[in-house]
């Protein structure tokens, strides 16, 4: 087992000690652990964010195995244990809190009011919608990173983040939605993921996008 202090110092090497610092000091939530959110924590972790909440009220199933960070010995697991498992393998000293809950209109000031920047990474738009709106309302200083468009096997170039308004944005092609020929497919997934925990990073170090 390495120590706290060898693995941050790696990741001090790679990314210089004033941006891990300002990592380190990251508190971060992620509502919704499929395609997108089990993505964007495992990259969160990996950059060694500090403090990292995950909510997702779901199992893993067999057939989340096509883009989502999970394997076969988790089908069946709350997604919040299976994803604290694998983030621990990763860097067991990054503070992880789970909420294994449905996120709705009634708590969402009690889920999210300890976090800097919320991450929306739920699937059915009126869920997305419910959250956005919800975060903007209560918690209008929060940083709101959401998704919109992202099924099948589009253009990889399709996918972009943008600044909607003062502390909301939002990635993906805004269009493209699912249907019976254009399902949920790891790479595209994973490209939106991409986007949304990169701007997560950019809004950790004080970066805002134009």
């Amino acid at each position: 087992m390495y120590s706290k202090k060898e693995i941050y110092q790696a990741l001090v090497k790679r990314h210089s000690f004033s941006t891990q610092q300002l990592l380190k000091k990251g508190n971060v939530a992620i509502a919704g652990l499929g395609g997108l959110g089990s993505n964007v924590a495992i990259m969160l972790a990996r950059v060694g964010v500090g403090q990292i909440h995950m909510i997702d009220f779901d199992v893993v199933d067999i057939t989340n195995l096509n883009r989502q960070q999970y394997f076969l010995e988790h089908i069946g697991m709350n997604k919040t244990d299976a994803l604290k498992q694998q983030i621990l393998k990763i860097n067991p000293y990054i503070n992880i809190i789970t909420d294994c809950v449905k996120v709705t209109e009634q708590n969402i000031k009690q889920l999210f009011y300890k976090n800097d920047i919320i991450c929306e990474a739920l699937d059915a738009p009126e869920e997305k919608a419910m959250l956005v709106n919800g975060i903007r309302e209560y918690f209008p200083e929060k940083k709101l990173v959401a998704s919109s468009g992202l099924a099948g096997y589009e253009s990889s170039n399709s996918i972009k983040t943008r600044r909607i308004s003062k502390n909301f944005y939002l990635c993906g092609d805004g269009i493209t939605k699912i249907s019976e020929k254009n399902g949920l497919m790891a790479a595209r997934a994973a490209l939106c993921a991409c986007h949304e925990a990169n701007m997560i990073i950019r809004l950790l170090l004080g970066e805002e996008e134009v």
